[in-house]
């Protein structure tokens, strides 16, 4: 029963951990996640890698309190970086 507690547990938090990506340019994306509560950017890194399989560099990352609706929940934290394929 402890085990299916734990795998719904872990699907249900899993589901809220998407980032997503914007094309800027052939090479450029803007990568948008939520924040894991800790200092770590899992997400976002999961994505690039994803977008750009031969490496990656970013060109600038900032967090943001309050996510896209700032009015509705403000303890919510968004990442947001831009990358560049290498």
């Amino acid at each position: 029963m402890r085990a299916v507690v734990t795998l719904v547990l872990m699907l249900a938090v899993g589901g809220c951990t998407q980032a997503t990506a914007s094309r800027v340019d052939e090479r450029t994306f803007n990568i948008d996640g939520p924040s894991m509560g800790i200092a770590s950017d899992g997400p976002n890194r999961r994505l690039a890698e994803r977008l750009c399989p031969k490496g990656f560099r970013i060109l600038e990352s900032r967090t943001q309190a309050g996510g896209p609706d700032r009015a509705t929940d403000n303890t919510d934290r968004m990442t947001m970086w831009t990358i560049r394929c290498i």
